[in-house]
């Protein structure tokens, strides 16, 4: 057997260094009162346009070519949003001892999150694995994600989150609504889009820089970094490794015994291990409030920790022997369209 080795430039994306570094701005600058509400306003509208973009970038023939995958992504959605928050009900358990209840809250919700988009295609690309139904997989399970995530969070957190109706009409409002208009607009702009994807990847990162400075801002002003320390760090580190680990497994050997071919393989275990934190982290802010720092931490510590790993896998299953006779849609052979932190 050949022997799992790690790459020899790890990738660790520069945008977590943003991210750290705006968590450090947030630290010593927090905004406050007006500068607050500004911050707030301006995060709701990027995410807005954020998600419009979404919209207008995904091509409907794709999403259409995808359907007659069906099994992959009820494959995928299952691993999404019945496996993973199985998972984070189990670790309930590991309460206090590991885990303080906020970070708890916090990895429960990590599981109710959708998949990634962006990451899922570029690792499945790599490995050589069916990118057309990673592309679907990812885009259906984000869609899927905007009703189900805050529904199942008002579901199993709406005891200590202070969930409510309103919430999922605002995060419908929020994130639904600008996706449809963005597909209503896709065929005035989609073709601007398609020629600017970079430009507007910046876009989408700055916006998601916005809502991680506005929510971590409104935790240093109620003080709730005084719950954390380096050992619960720590532990919390410990068991997303773990979660990270069950999920790559099951995903690939649980997609085996249903009997998915190699390409599909790698597409359900990249689609299906991942947890967005483009979609996670303006849904937090709503759900969560002023506790939205401590409920995103465990999102972004796993989100670096699946880039990291899944690049490793990613690697090797890129030099697995493949059946000349069966290969991947050369249309989307190359899909890593740009590199938005989902």
């Amino acid at each position: 057997m050949k022997r799992l080795t790690w790459p020899s430039r790890m990738p660790v994306d520069p945008y977590i260094l943003l991210l750290l570094g705006t968590v450090g701005i947030a630290a010593l600058f927090p905004a406050r009162g007006t500068g607050a509400d500004v911050a707030s306003g301006a995060a709701t509208a990027a995410i807005a346009f954020l998600f419009f973009l979404y919209g207008a970038r995904l091509s409907t023939r794709e999403a259409l070519d995808g359907l007659r995958h069906w099994r992959l992504h009820v494959t995928v959605l299952v691993c999404t949003f019945v496996v993973f928050p199985l998972l984070g009900l189990a670790a309930r358990g590991l309460v206090p001892v590991f885990l303080t209840e906020p970070l708890y809250q916090g990895l429960l919700f990590l599981t109710l999150v959708p998949s990634t988009i962006q990451s899922s295609i570029a690792f499945t690309s790599m490995a050589r694995g069916n990118v057309p139904a990673a592309i679907c997989a990812g885009s259906f399970s984000s869609l899927v994600g905007i009703v189900v995530t805050p529904l199942l969070a008002a579901a199993l957190l709406g005891g200590s989150g202070g969930f409510s109706a309103g919430s999922v009409v605002e995060i419908v409002l929020q994130l639904l609504v600008p996706f449809v208009a963005g597909q209503v607009a896709r065929r005035w702009i989609g073709a601007f889009v398609a020629r600017h994807r970079k430009v507007l990847g910046l876009v989408d990162r700055g916006s998601i820089l916005l809502v991680v400075y506005t929510a971590f801002s409104e935790g240093v002003v109620q003080g709730v970094w005084r719950q954390v320390s380096p050992v619960r760090l720590g532990g919390l580190l410990a068991v997303e490794a773990v979660l990270l680990a069950v999920m790559l497994a099951l995903t690939w050997y649980g997609a085996k015994a249903l009997r998915f071919g190699r390409e599909d393989r790698i597409a359900i275990q990249f689609a299906g291990s991942k947890k967005s934190l483009a979609s996670g982290l303006p849904m937090a802010s709503v759900l969560f409030g002023a506790h939205a720092s401590l409920a995103v931490l465990p999102l972004m510590l796993f989100h670096q920790m699946q880039l990291m790993v899944c690049a490793v896998i990613a690697k090797r299953r890129s030099h697995d022997p493949v059946d000349p006779h069966v290969g991947t849609d050369a249309r989307y052979g190359g899909a890593v369209t740009d590199n938005v932190p989902s």
